[in-house]
């Protein structure tokens, strides 16, 4: 890849890869991301490392797993200690801007970026502490606010939006030209995370239809198991819906979301056409994580279900040109490799597990490479894997039964075969791949142990069940003014 080309990566936050029009979404209007996928490259397998933000962006920005990185959790942010692919390109002569949502632990340390702007850090450089507390269920704030405030409006976390899509736009008019050497702009937006509150003229794109429920939304219908009855206690999104109509409404506000993403993302493509930086400058598009939207029930992040733990990925430019839909599983890891190529420099991963070792999805991957994904967070006693290796997709659970799935014959991972005899070989095949990779409750336990001290350092277990419950982090007050 020659290193004559810009680079626009725009990052939203709770995009599910399947609410995408050009991956078949029955009603969802992407027309912006569906036009950059035509042009170029979508893959139909990308996972985020942990189906939480805070470590989802430290793998983003390290290209390494959680339990490689040890950024655990919402309350263990990423402090730039571990070189990222913004420290290397920096440091070799390109800029590197930021604008928007980061979740980083705060505005003191070196992140590698040569200029931030509009930045949202964890809450108090501390983050989310109450999620330290795992084997102390409490109901988090967030549940009755997200049934109660879901439907068309303005929030804080659009208006927030609004003002990164305008810093955008001024640095491509203003400051674009005037970098001496190929740059990447960073634009990471906050929606559509909830609160589920879309802009009117998105949210009536979607009021009037006849939305259908969330698949194995009937309580009669939901799996069982001891990991998601927990995660719903600690969760409790669904509690507060009272009835059908209710949650149309709920998904007609992401999906509204969805489209006022899609269209920040439109507005900072005309600038750059309008600046005639276009041609020179190549995209790529993904989201921290996905949201379960509903489906069995669940609301939110946090799971190993392909709603949650899977995300969109686009890239269009020169080099990727109608390569169309990919279906090898990628990782979040893989953007280190990849925006180190598409500059010229080397990757050196050497001491990654060779097994999941990140490599450049800028080229083609097999689809037997297998990828991983972690959770260590709040909602969960203890931690859960996802393995992903071709169609065949294991959740283990360090405290309970595993789950397996065939997404090839069930991509809507309708039937868990993890305790059918049947397949008792492959769930013993995946189980070997996971331990060739890490073992469990090795890892397991170094998070919670990390996660104690943390605990210790903000004051002891009283001070975090008396800290502020967020919900969702506060914006950055210069971004609203």
């Amino acid at each position: 890849m020659p290193a004559s080309r810009n680079l626009l990566f725009v990052m939203s936050d709770e995009h599910s890869r399947k609410v995408l029009g050009h991956a078949g979404h029955p009603v969802i209007r992407t027309p912006t991301l569906d036009t950059l996928a035509a042009r170029g490259t979508s893959f139909d397998c990308a996972y985020a490392t942990s189906p939480i933000c805070v470590p989802a962006r430290a793998s983003v920005a390290t290209g390494r797993y959680l339990f490689e990185s040890g950024y655990w959790d919402n309350a263990d942010a990423y402090d730039g200690a571990t070189p990222s692919w913004h420290h290397h390109l920096r440091d070799a002569g390109h800029p590197v801007v930021a604008i928007g949502k980061l979740h980083y632990q705060g505005p003191e340390c070196d992140y590698g970026f040569s200029d931030v702007r509009l930045p949202m850090f964890v809450p108090n450089g501390t983050g989310d502490i109450l999620g330290l507390l795992r084997d102390s269920p409490r109901e988090r704030s967030g549940a009755r606010k997200l049934a109660e405030t879901a439907g068309p409006g303005e929030s804080d976390y659009t208006r927030y939006d609004r003002a990164i899509t305008a810093e955008a736009i001024r640095w491509i008019r203003q400051d674009a030209r005037k970098q001496s050497a190929p740059w990447v702009l960073f634009v990471s937006l906050v929606a559509p995370h909830f609160p589920l509150i879309a802009p009117p003229e998105f949210f009536d794109l979607y009021a009037d239809l006849e939305l259908p429920l969330p698949k194995l939304y009937d309580t009669s219908e939901r799996p069982k198991h001891p990991a998601l009855d927990f995660f719903r206690d600690t969760f409790a999104y669904d509690r507060y819906f009272t009835g059908p109509d209710h949650v149309r409404r709920a998904l007609a506000a992401y999906y509204g979301l969805v489209s006022f993403v899609d269209d920040n993302l439109r507005q900072v493509l005309h600038a750059l056409e309008e600046s005639g930086l276009a041609g020179d400058t190549d995209v790529l598009y993904t989201s921290d994580h996905g949201d379960n939207l509903g489906a069995r029930g669940l609301w939110g992040k946090s799971t190993m279900y392909e709603e949650s733990v899977g995300v969109p990925l686009v890239l269009s430019g020169a080099a990727y040109v109608a390569r169309g839909r990919q279906q090898a599983p990628v990782s979040h890891i893989d953007i280190t490799p990849f925006m180190l190529g598409h500059f010229g420099l080397a990757d050196d991963a050497a001491d990654q597990p060779e097994l999941v070792r990140r490599r450049s999805f800028a080229t083609p991957v097999s689809e037997e490479r297998p990828v991983v994904s972690e959770y260590h967070a709040t909602g969960s006693h203890s931690a859960s894997f996802m393995l992903r290796q071709g169609s065949c997709k294991l959740i283990w659970y360090v405290d309970g039964p595993p789950q397996l799935f065939d997404l090839a014959s069930d991509p809507e991972e309708l039937h868990d075969l993890g305790t059918d005899p049947e397949h008792r070989q492959t769930l013993a095949r995946m189980h070997d791949l996971l331990l060739r990779v890490l073992d469990p409750r090795k890892v397991d336990t170094r998070a919670k142990a990390r996660q104690a001290e943390l605990r210790q350092r903000v004051g002891g277990d009283a001070a975090i069940l008396a800290s502020a419950d967020y919900g969702y982090s506060p914006v950055p007050r210069e971004a609203l003014t």
